[in-house]
């Protein structure tokens, strides 16, 4: 090999080996699949070796492709770590902190960590800088080197990301003060057959939802009433009477105690998840550090928290 191989080339191929397709990669990614493919075809060209299988169904690594992704993980993490410390430098601070949050985390929690935290670093402390987005978005970032730190309520945990388990959430069927539903138990087959208002595909929300509703037996059968990629837009489309639906406690307890939504409570069924921090590689920055050690203390002092 003649000359270093190229970083973004190393980055799709990364990529393509965590998602399973060049599709997926270049989605993430932002460009288009030939443009990921090109990439992928230098450093096979580079190195000599095929290092993706194609098919139809997907892209798998070849063995060598298995070796490079391997070599290419701290090389990626390393160049991340320094485009991060070169911009703190040029900026003048001690460091920043690069967060992905998913939606109910990142309007309902977050504001109280983050303030606890800058406070506790003082007026040359690191910088917080927020993508609020759902949870396999999060994912997403984090793989891709594009955040320190990730904050999910989703079930489902991935397998190579680090996780902490910083505090536990409630999903709660509400509905408008005047549906039938309002302040009543209702069973879950009788929900599971209802269109509901739900967030996106992706939302740990209606993740953690739709499995415990299936693992109860009674997964959902009803199509969607409304679906909405943020809580704003679900809260407001059943405080309309449009449909029940499915939200965290954290979003419609004041809704609740003001009046403007009712609860419906699920029969013999309590839908709970964890909020969990991730990141890549055996321990958070130490900037993630002490955020997670606020978080921890406060979501303690809220009734919730515990490492997994």
């Amino acid at each position: 090999m003649e000359r270093e191989p190229d970083l973004r080339a190393l980055r799709a191929l990364t990529l393509i080996a965590t998602t399973g397709s060049i599709s997926a990669a270049s989605s993430e990614l932002g460009l288009s699949q030939q443009a990921v493919s090109l990439r992928v075809r230098s450093l096979e060209q580079e190195f000599g070796v095929p290092l993706l299988v194609r098919s139809a169904r997907g892209s798998k690594l070849t063995e060598a492709g298995e070796l490079v992704v391997g070599w290419a993980r701290p090389v990626l993490e390393a160049a991340t770590a320094f485009e991060s410390g070169v911009a703190d430098l040029l900026a003048g601070r001690a460091g920043s902190l690069r967060i992905a949050a998913s939606l109910t985390i990142a309007e309902h929690l977050l504001p109280g960590w983050i303030a606890k935290w800058r406070r506790s670093q003082g007026a040359s402390g690191a910088v917080a800088t927020l993508t609020a987005t759902n949870s396999a978005a999060v994912i997403a970032a984090l793989r891709a080197g594009e955040v320190d730190l990730g904050l999910v309520e989703t079930p489902d945990v991935p397998a190579d990301l680090t996780a902490l388990t910083v505090g536990f959430d409630r999903i709660e069927v509400v509905v408008s003060v005047n549906h039938p539903w309002a302040g009543r138990t209702v069973s879950p087959a009788e929900i599971a057959a209802t269109p509901m208002v739900l967030r996106e595909q992706g939302s740990g929300t209606r993740l953690a939802f739709e499995q415990a509703l299936a693992a109860a037996g009674y997964p959902l059968v009803a199509d969607p009433a409304a679906v909405h990629n943020t809580t704003l837009g679900a809260r407001s489309a059943v405080m309309a009477g449009m449909a029940p639906g499915a939200l965290s406690v954290l979003a419609v307890r004041d809704d609740v105690r003001n009046g403007r939504l009712a609860r419906a409570e699920i029969a013999g069924l309590v839908v709970t998840r964890p909020l969990s921090a991730l990141w890549r590689g055996p321990a958070p920055t130490a900037e993630a550090q002490a955020l997670l050690a606020e978080a921890k203390l406060l979501a303690s002092a809220a009734g919730g928290g515990g490492e997994r």
